[in-house]
């Protein structure tokens, strides 16, 4: 099984910022993409942001502007700068990361998609 660890969340006032980041194991360049989703109370799950292994990235249109995601190969971490934030943008922000199957030293990771256990982000007004 693999895991993606999230670390970042926390509580901001509106027009602060968060840094959300979350480490892959295995070989970066065998994860297609990478992104953030969120889900906020009563609401389905949507994709904030996605960047792939070449870097090209998407955003939600509401976050457009104020958040930025990028990832590190080196360090097989993929970030969420959120600037700019608002009481909207709260949630459970989880990480996701599509994987082809592949061996990683000795150990094998499946193809796949997962996800990280979720952060809360708590913006207040």
């Amino acid at each position: 099984q693999v895991q993606l660890v999230e670390s970042g969340g926390g509580l901001v006032q509106a027009g602060g910022s968060l840094r959300l980041s979350c480490v892959a194991p295995g070989n970066i360049f065998r994860i297609n993409a990478m992104g953030w989703y969120r889900q906020a109370p009563g609401k389905a799950r949507e994709l904030v942001a996605a960047i792939t292994t070449d870097g090209t990235t998407n955003y939600l249109d509401s976050v457009k502007g104020r958040f930025t995601i990028s990832r590190v190969n080196a360090k097989n971490t993929v970030y969420l700068q959120m600037n700019s934030l608002k009481p909207e943008d709260t949630g459970v922000y989880y990480c996701n990361a599509e994987y082809t199957d592949h061996y990683s030293g000795p150990r094998y990771y499946p193809g796949g998609n997962y996800w990280g256990q979720g952060t809360q982000v708590t913006v207040s007004s």
